[in-house]
């Protein structure tokens, strides 16, 4: 019997990719297929398209530099438990996230989406680089393996706005305060970045209720 998991996500929220690991690891422990499919959540829906300055945003976040390097700390040393080098020093901007969105239900379409979402994350949280440059984006993608030209048609077109809309109505259905947020065969919900013992025990009780 199959599994579905949907996660609710922004590509730039550190807690997301470090879920994501946690998750992967949880699939390879399990013994049945289970099905991943990403929905978009903005953790800045205002931002402007071209982002702001990622010590700017941070300091209007948490109220000090000094506060964000030590959230930052303590990110990298959880990342290095999942394999993850979380490079903060390299981060000039903190991006939009619609357009990244956008391209990740495309690429859900394509039957990419893992890799999309994993070069995005990859891409900001080690590179360093600007995803909300439209540009740097469409580089970002077709590394992962989505036509060029295709990716350009989407972002220059309204493409994907319909399912950024659906997933603020499945946001709001869920109740979903914070991301990751993983729902599980429609039925079972996690909250945050969640250890693999945790998502194998939802998955059994998500079989087991059926």
């Amino acid at each position: 019997m199959n599994l579905s998991v949907e996660v609710i996500s922004d590509v730039i929220c550190p807690w997301c990719f470090i879920g994501k690991r946690r998750l992967e690891r949880a699939i390879g422990d399990y013994e049945k297929p289970v099905t991943v499919r990403w929905h978009p959540f903005q953790l800045n829906p205002a931002m402007s398209k071209e982002g702001i300055s990622r010590r700017e945003y941070r300091i209007g976040k948490f109220g000090s530099w000094e506060r964000s390097m030590q959230l930052d700390a303590n990110i990298i040393a959880v990342g290095k438990e999942e394999c993850i080098r979380f490079d903060f020093d390299r981060m000039e901007r903190t991006p939009n996230t619609l357009d990244a969105h956008r391209l990740i239900w495309l690429a859900g379409k394509e039957g990419i989406q893992d890799a999309v979402v994993e070069a995005l994350f990859l891409a900001y949280f080690t590179d360093g680089r600007d995803i909300s440059n439209q540009q740097t984006l469409i580089d970002v993608v077709a590394e992962a393996g989505m036509d060029r030209k295709r990716a350009e048609v989407a972002l220059n077109s309204f493409e994907g706005m319909d399912a950024i809309k659906e997933a603020g109505e499945l946001a709001r259905r869920f109740r979903v305060e914070s991301v990751p947020f993983v729902i599980i065969n429609s039925q079972i919900t996690l909250s945050g970045a969640q250890s693999p013992d945790v998502f194998v025990a939802a998955f059994n009780q998500a079989i087991g209720s059926r």
